[in-house]
């Protein structure tokens, strides 16, 4: 007599029901997206430790322009990860604007990411208070949560959404050399 979503196409049904929900009260509006800093000198990340994300990350900011890099580890999957990633954004947002020891300044920009799995694995990324923190986050943010074909709503929160982890990190910082090159042609000139 009657047929219920269940499994997956309940959460689909649950995660468009939220996008609707939030879209509608401005949280994905454009006019609130921040611009990204040309040359962040901290960058704050929001992941696991342990993952091949942050390694990624790191490596891919060294090729390009090393940064200071402050991980915030946090479980990106699983119960209690979502409040675990809004307190990171949050936490990041709260910090001083100058170097007060024992705690660091700022960062200048927050990368939260994930590498890829199911809907299931990167549903933390989908709660409303993950959302609600990368809206409110002062600091322009990249989502980074999955590969290429993952969407998840805080990709709609965020300032800039990367396709991947790696890509996070060449939107966040420009190639060194080519800024040297640069200056010395204009150097020249």
């Amino acid at each position: 007599e009657t047929l219920e979503p269940s499994g997956l196409g309940a959460l689909m049904a649950l995660l468009e029901e939220r996008k609707q929900r939030l879209m509608a009260e401005g949280l994905f509006d454009e006019a609130r997206k921040q611009l990204l800093p040309v040359l962040p000198t901290i960058i704050g990340v929001v992941t696991s430790p342990s993952g091949a994300v942050i390694r990624d990350i790191l490596h891919r900011l060294a090729d390009r322009f090393p940064r200071r890099v402050l991980l915030w580890p946090v479980k990106v999957q699983g119960e209690g990860s979502a409040a675990e990633v809004a307190a990171a954004i949050n936490g990041f947002n709260a910090l001083p604007e100058l170097e007060t020891p024992p705690l660091p300044r700022r960062p200048d920009l927050i990368i939260v990411a994930r590498g890829g799995g199911s809907l299931e694995d990167l549903w933390s990324f989908n709660e409303e208070i993950v959302v609600r923190a990368a809206a409110d986050s002062f600091i322009p943010l990249i989502s980074a949560v999955g590969h290429e074909t993952d969407v998840t709503l805080i990709d709609f929160a965020a300032d800039r959404r990367a396709p991947t982890p790696t890509a996070a990190a060449e939107m966040a910082v420009p190639v060194r050399a080519d800024l040297l090159v640069n200056v010395d042609s204009l150097a020249r000139r």
